[in-house]
């Protein structure tokens, strides 16, 4: 699911997605769980219009579903993944809509990225399963892109105070270190110093089910 084709973790990526089916396409088990909640956080932090660009899509069915909810906002569902644009193209295909854009290939770390403006990155399940340059790069390309008041939406588990929220993420933290030593759920003081840094505002935090949180950071003008 993320960044370039040599990269180990990548492989995990997608051994977390259930298997595909003949047509391609992807199913996530936790997009089925997560995505109602997702989508009542959206509505509150979302332009009317605009275009949404959704880093590291995966299946896809989140940018299908969020697509179908806000009819008035284009979705760019993107990927480095060939069998996750596979996969986002099936979706699509399987339930046209207007809205919902051809999937594109891009690598977080790459200097340039194909969209050259969005009003709002989305960008979900992400960064604790990606090396810790993953996070700057990602906040260095909003950065890049977005206009003044545009808005960064992340969703995960994070840390706070260097402190796991539940047990439950203490032991997924560990997990995916056993994965690859470079992953792991993120502090999330250090994600916003590192926004801060890339020209971001103190976040908006949300909680979320399953000791999860929904953070908007918005670009400084």
């Amino acid at each position: 699911m993320l960044y370039c084709a040599a990269e180990p973790w990548r492989g995990f990526a997608r051994a977390r997605r259930e298997p595909m089916s003949e047509d391609a396409r992807r199913f996530a088990p936790a997009v089925a769980r997560n995505k109602a909640a997702i989508t009542e956080i959206l509505a509150r932090h979302l332009p009317s219009t605009g275009l949404v660009l959704e880093v590291a899509s995966g299946s896809g069915e989140h940018a299908l579903h969020f697509a179908a909810h806000f009819p008035a906002l284009r979705f760019q569902p993107t990927d480095p993944d060939a069998a996750a644009l596979a996969s986002i193209a099936a979706w699509r295909e399987e339930a046209p809509l207007a809205n919902l854009l051809p999937p594109l290939m891009l690598d977080v770390m790459a200097d340039g990225w194909p969209v050259p403006n969005a009003d709002v990155i989305l960008c979900i399940n992400m960064i604790h399963i990606a090396p810790w340059e993953a996070t700057a790069a990602l906040m260095r390309g909003a950065a890049r892109i977005l206009p003044a008041d545009g808005r960064l939406f992340l969703y995960g588990p994070f840390k706070q105070e260097g402190a796991h929220t539940a047990p439950s993420n203490a032991t997924f933290d560990d997990s995916l270190r056993i994965q690859d030593a470079r992953w792991g759920v993120r502090d999330l003081e250090a994600v916003a110093r590192t926004a801060s840094a890339a020209g971001f505002a103190a976040p908006v935090v949300e909680l979320m089910p399953a000791n999860n949180l929904s953070v908007i950071f918005h670009r400084v003008p």
